[in-house]
């Protein structure tokens, strides 16, 4: 029997960014990330109830993430543009004080999400497949809406 290759994720989360999601976890339900390009709260990333903020085939999901204590994985999507110029990095989502965007789950607890980024060291591109020109682990099928909005409260979608 063969090893089993080494799997490399684009995403990774700190303790305290997955404490934080098994309480809203706990409070809302089932979750999801987008990572906002700006628009709203800089470049943070928002969390979502899953299926909230609408994903279409101009967003690429990075990673569904493994949260103990969480039954479901917890989906990271960043849109298609954004990758392109962030295709060469890992992320890593953590938590730290203070009040992000008012449509993102955690900005009542008083804490915020950000991602840390660093390059992919080259054994993870090329396990990643970025010479091939990969565009990630998955995508939203193309039949899909092509706009993201937050059916929420009407934004804050992509301006």
């Amino acid at each position: 029997m063969s090893p089993q290759p080494i799997r490399v994720s684009r995403v990774a989360l700190t303790p305290g960014a997955a404490r934080l999601l098994r309480l809203l976890r706990e409070r809302h339900g089932p979750l999801m990330f987008h990572q906002s390009g700006g628009c709203c709260d800089g470049s943070s990333p928002m969390c979502y109830l899953a299926g909230e903020f609408r994903t279409g085939a101009s967003d690429v999901l990075l990673a569904e993430l493994a949260v103990e204590g969480v039954a479901e994985p917890v989906g990271f999507w960043m849109s298609a543009d954004q990758f392109e110029r962030w295709r060469h990095t890992h992320l890593t989502v953590d938590v730290v004080p203070g009040r992000g965007s008012g449509f993102s789950l955690e900005a009542p607890e008083g804490l915020r999400f950000l991602v840390r980024s660093r390059l992919l060291t080259d054994d993870e591109a090329r396990r990643l497949g970025e010479g091939a020109g990969a565009r990630g682990p998955a995508r939203q099928d193309a039949a899909s809406t092509s706009d993201s909005v937050c059916s929420r409260s009407g934004g804050p979608g992509r301006a």
